[in-house]
């Protein structure tokens, strides 16, 4: 029997700006679910997940969050005031005993619980944010880009996590292959309206284009009607004036409703158009090595990148992948070894922290006050690979509208920062690009032109992502980073790579990372470290906490059974034979996981 919906959203309507954002939006999240969430940057998808959460109120419509269910959502720019240490944060709210979920989560996404929350970098705030979130289980989570700033080795285990949750989760991400091997449902934001599939992200695509397809047809069917309609007006009416009054006034209304449609927004007209022709040599490494105090980058690494090759960047965080990217582009001198740049390079660089952006500059100036794209003499001037072009004209090329162009950076969603820096970059002719983390926040249409810009680019591409589909689609050379020092190439995309039999350096052992956790949590480390064969020993508030748990499930199995014990039952009330037998099975499927937990626990 189907259970009651975690949350309901019903005719949610909101308006920023003027123009509304949602008009009477409506979905539905049902306990289990797997669900992505999807639409063009700027269509309102984490707006619409906060109005999930309960952190943005709606101008219409209902949230109905069912009684005792719990939500919980992946702060962006979570809150650390009162917390020394990132850990303090992420232990926050459990119950005692509880901290051991968050110590999982932790070594799962590499956070070092330890770090003082003024010093740590955006990414592992962030990470402490979803450690906090994984380790409250909360029936439902609501994920807004959880794979930025992890490495592929992290997300592996954030996607494992997550297929082995009994949470529901709604996911916005712009990671193709995590949302396809995770999700079974579809929320599609489109202009003010959310759509839903029953299938998950690998269906998608499909189902926008049929229904793009569908509504082409509908329009072209109004318009030859409204064109009917008309030249009836014209030749017929004058005759027949008060009797077909109703008739024009169909036709009034028919206009209406053309006119109420709201057109798609289009693709972003992006172009990486190269300049002149390099040397056929593009860059070469030659026995290069390099250290920051006691930790290696690299040491003893060769390579040599022709023109017209793709080589990607590939290991965990830490490994030093920006660090090789910066000593292969000539920014930054080897320790040892020798680094030759070919001739005529061209380069632009796309770095993942679009630190190119000011938040305080609008978009019309962040283009205009560029020294190399401005027009002298011209402020409403942009230089686009030697041509000016008005700054509004060429904003619109990317998809930013009237209204946005005098906006501050601040105001853009991450997809539309990201945007903004690729108009800038495109305004220049390259032969070099350099892509640092290029498809974070991007949407599913611009990603796809980028994937198609980049693979024709007419030029050399370097790039670093932990995104493992574009890295499929785009790169012919990938350099792996192991964390030690070492750095091996491959031919081919990532999965060329994982087929070469590739893997990841394991790191120290876990000693150090365990006494880290224990001064998160205020705990003195233990006088001698455990080894990696040591077993913690069984923790006794975990062990009581599962047996009062099966007390509980045994006890209401026992009553359940002596319910369904009547002969007659399902011939009176067969609703209710129904309902407890479905009720008897998950609880005996639960009780059979907390006893396989209390085995766990009790073995330590």
């Amino acid at each position: 029997m189907a259970q009651p919906p975690i949350l309901t959203l019903s005719d949610i309507a909101l308006t920023f700006g003027g123009d509304p954002l949602f008009n009477g939006a409506s979905l539905v999240v049902q306990p289990g679910e797997r669900i992505c969430l999807v639409g063009r940057n700027g269509s309102g998808k984490s707006t619409l997940m906060k109005i999930m959460a309960g952190m943005v109120e709606p101008d219409g419509g209902e949230r109905f969050l069912r009684p005792g269910m719990s939500v919980s959502y992946m702060d962006q720019d979570p809150d650390f005031a009162g917390f020394s240490t990132l850990g303090e944060f992420a232990v926050a709210g459990l119950e005692p005993g509880m901290e051991w979920k968050v110590d999982a989560a932790a070594e799962g996404l590499k956070l070092q619980l330890d770090r003082d929350p003024a010093q740590a970098s955006g990414g592992e705030r962030r990470r402490a944010a979803m450690v906090r979130l994984l380790a409250g289980e909360p029936d439902l989570m609501l994920l807004d880009e959880p794979t930025n700033h992890l490495d592929i080795q992290a997300i592996a285990w954030l996607e494992e996590h997550l297929k082995a949750t009994r949470s529901a989760f709604v996911l916005i991400s712009h990671d193709r292959t995590f949302l396809r091997n995770l999700t079974r449902a579809t929320l599609w934001v489109d202009r003010g309206v959310v759509r839903r599939l029953d299938r998950g992200f690998e269906a998608f695509e499909d189902w926008r284009d049929k229904t793009y397809e569908e509504e082409d047809l509908a329009r072209h069917k109004l318009d030859r009607l409204i064109k009917d309609e008309a030249r009836w007006a014209v030749e017929g009416i004058s005759a027949r004036r008060k009797r077909n009054q109703g008739r024009v006034r169909r036709l009034g209304e028919l206009r209406d409703e053309r006119s109420s449609q709201i057109r798609r927004q289009g693709t972003a007209a992006m172009e990486f158009k190269a300049g002149s022709k390099s040397g056929r040599l593009v860059v070469e490494a030659t026995k290069i090595a390099k250290r920051y105090g006691d930790t290696t980058i690299v040491r003893d690494f060769s390579t040599r990148v022709m023109r017209g090759e793709r080589l990607a960047l590939v290991g965990p965080n830490g490994a030093g992948k920006t660090s090789l990217l910066k000593l292969l582009i000539g920014q930054e001198e080897p320790d040892e070894g020798t680094i030759r740049l070919g001739t005529g390079l061209e380069p632009v660089f796309l770095d993942q922290n679009r630190a190119q952006l000011d938040p305080e500059a609008s978009l019309w100036e962040s283009l205009t006050g560029d020294p190399l794209l401005g027009v002298s003499g011209r402020a409403d001037q942009v230089m686009v690979r030697g041509t000016p072009r008005h700054v509004v004209g060429y904003l619109k090329d990317f998809l930013f509208d009237d209204q946005q162009v005098r906006s501050p950076v601040s105001a853009l969603s991450g997809g539309e920062k990201a945007r903004l820096l690729l108009a800038k970059l495109m305004a220049r002719e390259s032969n070099l690009l350099i892509l640092d983390e290029p498809t974070n926040d991007l949407d599913v249409e611009t990603l796809d032109l980028l994937q198609e810009l980049v693979t024709d680019y007419d030029g050399t591409v370097i790039l670093v992502s932990h995104d493992r589909d574009f890295l499929d689609r785009v790169a012919t050379t990938t350099v792996l980073m192991r964390g030690d020092g070492e750095a091996t190439v491959y031919a081919g995309g990532w999965s060329d790579l994982a087929a070469q039999g590739a893997q990841f350096a394991e790191k120290a052992a876990s000693a150090p990372r365990m006494a880290s956790v224990r001064q998160a949590y205020g705990k003195p480390a233990d006088p001698k470290p455990a080894t990696a064969q040591t077993k913690p020993a069984p923790n006794p508030v975990r062990i009581a906490a599962l047996e009062k748990e099966m007390e509980r499930l045994q006890a209401e199995i026992g009553k359940l059974e002596a319910f369904l014990a009547d002969p007659d039952l399902f011939t009176t009330a067969p609703a209710k034979f129904e309902k407890a037998t479905a009720g008897l099975m998950e609880r005996q499927e639960k009780l059979a996981q907390v006893e396989e937990d209390w085995l766990e626990a009790s073995e330590g």
